[in-house]
């Protein structure tokens, strides 16, 4: 089973399901004790013929035993077959191929492949969601012990995703997926107690889970750089959306192509940059990316020498590991004074790849890429300086460089600050800082991949698979997927979960979000409280949530919406002139509220000089011409009409 000729598709894998799940049913434990029986009593039996009969016992169990492990090592060889298949896949097709793979091994037993359609169901790959049948393979796996099995059950709680929503249920769910090995269980842990989710606020307890996921990312980031992951936000507007900046559009990829093909050397640049680590939702192509970075060498470009002197010292399928050809590449680019490339010399001098080691000679090198600004080489200085390799060790150094590089967003750079945060290493110990520190080298992890895939099934229109992922990101901390979530539930076009759970789901994510700096999802709250979604209506909530945005981010239509409520007395005491202020700075601080907030302030001041003349001319008959009685209690909407009306007829008599 060394090759695989196969043309899937989804309905190829779905035929597996049902005999899978059979397998993991009660009436299978049903069989197992029988077939105990039967083995009992065939035991007493061969004892009786006498002692001959034991070598024909010794020999079946012996010939069932090795049936049982070519079973199972055949389960094993198609999961490894699977998993390599999944890391090379370039298409959907070649995907569905390792999906197939992953169903004929849980087939045969195969627990992680069972974990991976568990997964698949969950999630919606292929367009095969089916959460019940999830669900029945994650317990049946739990009880055998998987953690992932673990993680997956209480996050379905958590959200009551075809489960009761128990967060009780799902905290017991969460702690032992965690004891289990769980990485995203301890992330989820070390989130709810950063911010006390039904448990008690602990900063050292949350301080403890992060850590020890971050160790795990940090180590996988020393092996090789990580992806970083676009996380688009749904609250954008739908033209902003459609055309968003994080994603690469497929016209204009071609046209950036045809650029390139054409000798612009800066586009042949970026799209070796693209290829090279799949950005902007590009797939990740050696061949591609050394295709462009060879183009753009050839025109004089230091970054593209540079760029193929890292693929050569990583190695990868287009560009085998080769020191001599790295050092080559890097010593060019870095004649041209180009920061990667002294970077990179700095990099083989340190580690001694192809060159002796030499300390001297690679701080030499980052010294001079650091002040360039390169944050790969502010780190490598931090790092020195901190571990004392080559130098003294000088943490107040090794403090600045990390910062530096971090103000970057280098992922290791914000690590070892949130050691050195931790540990009170060379600055005053902080739990707090270290902790958020933590939460961001963690929210790098690989499964921030999910962003990208939630936001195409959003766009493909596949809103159930979308909200699953999205809730998961969620689930373990993510602002954006909070907000994505919510978004996405206030919608009402998911099926997963009963109408009437929406809005109070979506509030408590609103709530999150905003309580990690979202000013969006602040006006979001202080919405919901205003006309009672998910909750009662309560105007002085919605104030207070209104306030907080526009104190303390500025945001417009908070200060339009507290505005008005200034003007209505609605919550809070009625004050005409804090409304006309309010109106007036909306508009100074977004040109998009100018509009609205002339329309607001034209019947504002309309109404003002009304009242103001009916209460000096009519004061015995004021309570009879009072607008909400005459007109109605939408009468500021007939006003603003009225206003409108008057604007046409004016505009129409001057161009006539």
């Amino acid at each position: 089973m060394t090759t695989y000729q196969w043309k899937v598709s989804a309905n190829e894998i779905k035929q597996y399901l049902p005999h899978i799940l059979e397998q993991r049913t009660s009436s299978n434990v049903i069989n197992k004790r029988e077939n105990l029986l039967e083995k009992k009593k065939n035991q007493r039996k061969i004892r009786i013929k006498g002692i001959q009969n034991k070598d024909i016992l010794r020999n079946k169990n012996h010939l069932q035993k090795q049936a049982e492990k070519n079973f199972t090592d055949e389960g094993d060889q198609l999961f490894k077959m699977g998993i390599k298949v999944l890391q090379q896949s370039k298409s959907q097709k070649q995907k569905e191929e390792a999906y197939l793979l992953f169903a004929k091994a849980a087939d045969m037993g195969n627990l992680k492949a069972m974990e991976k359609m568990a997964d698949a169901l969950l999630f919606g790959n292929f367009g095969m969601q089916n959460i019940t049948a999830a669900i029945q393979l994650y317990e049946s796996l739990a009880k055998e012990g998987s953690c992932k099995a673990q993680n997956a059950l209480g996050f379905l709680s958590s959200y009551g995703i075809g489960m009761e929503y128990d967060q009780a249920k799902a905290l017991i769910y969460y702690t032992f997926g965690s004891a289990g090995g769980s990485i995203m269980s301890q992330m989820i842990l070390g989130y709810r107690y950063l911010s006390g989710i039904n448990v008690l606020q602990n900063c050292e307890v949350a301080l403890s889970y992060y850590k020890k996921v971050a160790d795990h990312i940090a180590d996988t980031f020393e092996k090789s750089e990580g992806v970083p992951v676009e996380k688009v936000r749904l609250t954008e507007r739908p033209e902003n959306l459609s055309s968003n900046s994080e994603i690469l559009d497929w016209d204009i990829y071609q046209y950036y192509k045809f650029l390139a093909e054409r000798g612009d050397v800066q586009i042949q640049v970026s799209l070796g940059q693209l290829h090279l680590i799949g950005r902007k939702g590009l797939d990740q192509d050696y061949h591609k990316a050394l295709h462009y970075f060879l183009k753009a060498a050839k025109a004089g470009s230091a970054n593209a020498m540079a760029f193929i002197g890292k693929m050569y010292l990583e190695g990868n399928a287009a560009a085998l590991q080769n020191n001599a050809t790295a050092f080559k590449y890097f010593s060019m680019a870095a004649s041209k004074g180009n920061a990667i490339g002294l970077h990179g010399l700095g990099l083989l001098y340190f580690y001694g790849k192809g060159v002796p080691v030499n300390y001297a000679e690679a701080l030499k090198y980052f010294q001079k890429a650091a002040e360039k600004g390169w944050p790969d080489a502010q780190f490598q200085l931090g790092f020195m300086y901190y571990s004392g390799s080559g130098i003294w060790k000088d943490y107040k150094l090794a403090f600045k460089y990390f910062y530096l590089a971090s103000q970057s967003g280098q992922p290791l750079a914000i690590y070892y600050l949130a050691e050195m945060y931790a540990t009170g290493t060379g600055v005053v110990r902080s739990c707090r800082t270290a902790v958020e520190l933590y939460k961001g080298v963690c929210e790098l992890g690989h499964w921030a991949e999910k962003f990208l895939t939630a936001y195409f099934a959003y766009k493909d229109g596949d809103i159930d698979s979308s909200l699953v992922q999205y809730a998961l990101l969620a689930e373990m901390g993510y602002e954006v997927a909070q907000s994505n979530s919510a978004f996405i539930l206030e919608s009402k076009k998911a099926n997963i979960l009963e109408k009437e759970k929406m809005y109070p789901m979506a509030l408590l994510l609103w709530n999150r979000a905003a309580i990690q700096g979202n000013a969006f999802a602040r006006v979001k709250i202080g919405d919901y409280h205003y006309y009672g979604y998910g909750t009662k209506k309560d105007y002085q909530t919605a104030a207070t949530h209104y306030s907080i945005a526009a104190d303390k981010y500025h945001n417009a239509q908070a200060m339009f919406n507290l505005a008005y409520m200034y003007e209505h007395g609605l919550g809070i005491a009625k004050d005409i002139h804090l409304a006309r202020r309010l109106y007036d700075m909306a508009a100074q601080t977004s040109p998009d509220a100018y509009i609205p907030v002339f329309f607001a302030l034209m019947n504002l001041e309309t109404m003002h000089l009304l009242r103001d003349i009916l209460f000096f001319n009519f004061t015995m008959r004021w309570n009879w011409l009072k607008p909400d009685n005459t007109i109605g209690p939408h009468w500021d909407l007939f006003v603003i009409g009225l206003i409108v009306a008057g604007l046409i007829l004016l505009l129409r008599n001057h161009r006539g």
